[in-house]
Order: structure tokens, then C-alpha cells, then sequence
């Protein structure tokens, strides 16, 4: 298949902004931030709201006209910019089984990898024309406002607070928080946490929840969930607290801890891109959409998630545009 850089302009075409070129040697990043679940609001470009509602928060960008052909975007835009570059490049985790993980072979696996090899496929007609860029899970969000990524699909609930740095596409999982403790611990939730450690990845939403708690537990931050899976198995915390697909592939490599307690928090999962590439937000969120209409969001759920249950159904596209 022959790639081109450029197709007449169409519907894609609406606000294409143009942007230098990923680096070709980008320097690490090194941002760091508390991810916070709220804000009091945030102002942002191409009718951002301007309140914290959930309404509002979730709201994306419309899709325009059908996806055009792969490897045949719209000049002058920005995935015509990916097409002539050679391949998309995206922010994942490395350590979010079920969502992001390396297998046996060290190859990048999971519900998000598929998602981003989708829209890869969109562009280029290949999944293969991928490059997958570890991001931390403490400031998951810098490599976007540093041109090191093309977007972030990393398990990433959609807040406020994050709004102001970057956009989200509309949402493709509804996860929400619980908690994982051991077989027999007699814990069922937070509310039996009172003034005990309990873990959860610097920068996550998971986090910023426990330091909330009503029960006021001890909020011990890592780089990592996998940091406190092992920090439960040495006994150095009583519990880990974060989104309960996480939770699940914890309990599914530890069978000696079991997940409990209510949901949380509902934790709304979408595909972070710089502010600076409206049109690439549209045509992800067409990528979405189609995925779910051609069954390979149901596919991805039945390979990697059928240990939480049945699909559930996803909420209903919102739009502010």
C-alpha cells in the first residue's frame, strides 16, 4: 500500500492547526504532578466548558464525515503529518495488565494496545505502523505538551484538573475504584482503613481518593501499581486502592488477594491528545465510535476483561460541539 501525505480537503480538514515535528531525539520528561479528580474549572480552546459537571467534563469533540481513506488524510493536517513521519506514536503503561503489559516476548499487550493500534490502522491501513513510548503513570500527560507523543492511551480517567493540560477524546471504558487486600485480611473497603497505609500510583486519580477518604487512611504514593502489589505482598501496606480492571489483573497474579468493597469513584477513560490537534481528537473519536459499531471494542473487552463480567454497555457519546 503507498502512503500519501495529503488528500483534497474535507471534513477532516476542519481546524487542522499546524505543529513542529516530534523530536527526533526527545530528551525524557520530566513533569511531575498529583493528578486531582476535581477542579473548580477549567478554560480551554474550541468551546471547552467551563464548569466541573460530568456533563461537561466528558464532552469532546464532534467526528466530521467519514474517516477518510488510510494513508490519505486530509493536507495539512495533523494526521497527515503522522502519515508522512511513518507511524504514530503513543504513550502507554508497561506495567497495567489487563489494560498495558509486555508479554513473554516483551511486545506490548492489552485492552489500551489494541485501541491504539486501531487508530494507527485508521491512518495507515497497518496496525503495525505503531511506536509505543512508556509513559509513567506520575506525569503520563508531559509528553504530550513536549511533542514526544502523538497521544496517551493509558488507562486514563478524564478529569478537570487534567483538562486544563490536554484534551480527551469521548470515553472508550468506564472503569471504577475499589480496593485489593489479602485472602482473610477481614477488610472490606476503605472504611476499615483508618490510619493504615493503603497504595496507589503518584499522579492517579486512585490516589487523590484516599487521601480524601472519610476513614482518613495512610496514603502511600508509588511510581507504580505494580510497586504496590509487591509493597501488599511484603506487608508493608494493608491495602492498594485503584481502578478495579487494575485491581483484576493484581488478583489474577496473586491469587493469595482478592478485590473488595463498592465501587468508589466511577473512573471514565479516554484517549488524552495536546491541545494543539482538535482535528486529530475528531478523528480518533470517529475511530471510537466505528470500533464499537464493527464489534472490536466487544472483541478487546471478551479477550482481556471477560474476568470482570458481561460487556457493559458505554455511556452514550457526549459532544460540546
Amino acid at each position: 500500500m503507498v502512503l500519501t501525505t495529503a488528500a483534497d480537503d474535507g471534513p477532516w480538514a476542519h481546524d487542522r492547526i499546524a505543529l513542529d515535528s516530534v523530536p527526533a531525539n526527545p530528551g525524557p520528561a520530566i513533569a511531575m504532578q498529583l493528578a486531582a479528580s476535581g477542579s473548580a474549572g477549567f478554560t480551554g480552546q474550541l468551546g471547552a466548558p467551563s464548569d466541573c459537571s460530568r456533563q461537561n467534563v466528558l464532552a469532546s469533540l464532534r467526528p466530521e464525515g467519514p474517516l477518510p481513506p488510510p494513508g490519505q488524510m486530509p493536507s495539512g493536517s495533523t494526521m497527515a503529518r503522522i502519515v508522512s513521519r511513518g507511524y504514530l506514536i503513543v504513550g502507554i503503561l508497561e506495567d497495567a495488565d489487563p489494560f498495558a503489559f509486555r508479554d513473554v516476548s516483551l511486545q506490548p499487550q492489552g485492552f489500551d494496545i489494541d485501541l491504539a493500534r486501531d487508530i494507527g490502522e485508521a491512518i495507515f491501513g497497518d496496525r503495525e505502523h505503531v511506536v509505543f513510548r512508556p509513559t509513567p503513570e506520575v506525569n503520563r500527560f508531559e509528553p504530550l505538551r513536549s511533542d514526544q507523543v502523538d497521544l496517551v492511551v493509558a488507562a486514563a480517567t478524564i478529569t478537570c484538573k487534567r483538562r486544563e493540560q490536554v484534551d480527551f477524546s469521548t470515553v472508550y471504558y468506564e472503569a471504577g475504584q475499589r480496593v485489593l487486600v489479602n485472602h482473610g485480611s477481614g477488610i472490606t473497603g476503605l472504611d476499615d482503613l483508618a490510619g493504615r497505609p493503603v497504595c496507589a500510583a503518584r499522579g492517579s486519580t486512585s490516589l487523590a481518593r484516599i487521601l480524601a477518604a472519610p476513614s482518613k487512611p495512610i496514603a502511600v504514593g508509588t511510581a507504580t501499581e505494580t510497586d504496590c502489589l509487591m509493597m501488599l505482598q511484603l506487608g508493608e501496606v494493608d491495602a492498594v486502592s485503584t481502578d478495579d480492571t487494575l485491581l483484576a489483573g493484581m488478583a489474577a497474579q496473586d491469587p493469595q488477594t482478592e478485590v473488595v468493597g463498592p465501587r468508589l469513584t466511577d473512573e471514565p477513560y479516554g484517549i488524552a491528545t495536546s491541545k494543539d490537534t482538535p482535528d486529530l481528537v475528531r478523528f480518533i473519536n470517529a475511530v471510537l465510535q466505528r470500533r464499537v459499531q464493527d464489534g472490536r471494542w466487544e472483541a478487546s473487552y471478551q479477550h482481556w476483561l471477560s474476568q470482570l463480567g458481561p460487556p457493559p454497555a458505554l455511556p452514550a457519546p457526549q459532544y460540546r460541539d
